[in-house]
């Protein structure tokens, strides 16, 4: 299939050995924890992956939109979704009621509305659906304040909604992204940790059988699942990382996806212009840490600023021999969104494009 070095540019490049590493560590990990492993599918939207995902014992897998999970089930792939999302609307329940007639789906609510609106979709097509209720432990996203008040929407439900079944409780502690390094990270996700387990202690006590206890992010995932009583982990960015994590141990060696993008400008010496803007790196930035992007063979320059076709990249006097039509290899600020701009990943073994995997979710957000 030809050689990194041919591939027109820009172009998604993943590294086969860094990727089964992520892959292999993070499956070990959950299978010596004893703790269910349903990686989320927004980081990698290949069926590829998610293939070699569910080889190490992921038995479901866990979906941002109905849109992601109808491009798996569409692709033979799984057939046990967590839509870890609201779903709201008669199209998309129109929808949900379709997935559930060639698949097992549960998805999240969060408050009594979302909750009555599946009920109703559910009594219409003679189904039952299991919830998983959504906490909101300190992210302030989505979510319901975990004790009385989770424990209030359940009750709800249980009450008078007859098609909804609660079966557990989910927590994404994204909030972690916000935090500086190792220390505290751990800290806030031990607080989310706790904030799960205790309120599922809460609901047991008050008759429900809560059997899932889910708890989904990549830097913590090491951490919240050491407390007694998670029962399930959803981390996504694992598979590939990005720069984003660095703060948290990780090292480029560890974050299998780059872009591959080329040199196409030397304005300047000191300045240098990539094929790679916004429409590929995203806009998005990494905490701390100047730039869009870390250029793998030059990690002390700086893409400085970038329009949509351009990045732009200031230059120490180590890099100043770069020549227009060089390549270079970006690790992303963020990876999720870089892939879902892509229609396709390269997968990479000693330099070699052994294959080519459509992004059968790109745009899949609804």
């Amino acid at each position: 299939m030809g050689y990194r070095e041919d591939l027109d540019t820009p172009a998604l490049v993943v590294h086969e050995e860094i990727l089964q590493h992520n892959l292999h560590r993070m499956a070990d990990y959950a299978a010596a924890k004893e703790i269910a492993l349903r990686p989320h599918f927004k980081t990698h939207k290949t069926a590829a992956v998610a293939v070699m995902q569910k080889s190490l014992g992921a038995g479901g897998i866990t979906c941002a939109k109905l849109g992601e999970a109808e491009a798996l089930a569409d692709a033979g792939v799984y057939d046990d979704f967590f839509v870890a999302n609201q779903i709201v609307g008669p199209l998309k329940l129109k929808r949900l009621v379709a997935l559930m007639d060639r698949a097992k789906v549960r998805v999240a609510v969060d408050t009594a509305d979302v909750a009555a609106g599946l009920n109703a979709a559910m009594a219409d097509a003679g189904k039952t659906l299991d919830v998983i209720i959504e906490l909101n432990t300190g992210q302030d996203r989505a979510g319901i304040r975990p004790g009385d008040e989770a424990l209030t929407l359940a009750e709800v439900i249980r009450a008078g909604m007859p098609h909804l079944r609660v079966i557990g409780l989910m927590t994404h502690e994204g909030q972690v992204n916000n935090t500086a390094g190792i220390e505290g990270m751990t800290e806030t996700a031990l607080a989310a940790g706790h904030a799960i387990i205790d309120t599922a202690e809460l609901l047991r006590e008050h008759g429900f059988d809560i059997s899932v206890v889910s708890v989904g992010s990549t830097p913590a995932a090491f951490t919240t699942t050491t407390l007694e009583g998670v029962s399930e982990m959803r981390p996504g960015t694992y598979v590939f990382n990005d720069r984003n994590y660095l703060r948290f141990g990780l090292s480029p060696d560890d974050c299998a996806l780059r872009i591959l993008a080329t040199v196409t400008s030397r304005p300047a010496p000191d300045r240098a212009i990539v094929d790679a803007g916004s429409k590929t790196l995203t806009s998005d930035m990494a905490m701390g840490i100047p730039g869009h992007g870390l250029i793998v063979e030059y990690p002390e320059a700086v893409i400085v600023r970038i329009s949509e076709e351009h990045g732009v990249v200031q230059l120490p006097e180590s890099a100043q021999g770069l020549k227009v039509g060089d390549k270079v290899e970006i690790i992303p600020n963020h990876v999720c969104p870089t892939v879902n701009l892509q229609d396709e990943i390269y997968l990479v073994r000693d330099g070699e494009v052994v294959e080519t995997w459509p992004v059968i979710a790109r745009g899949k957000v609804r």
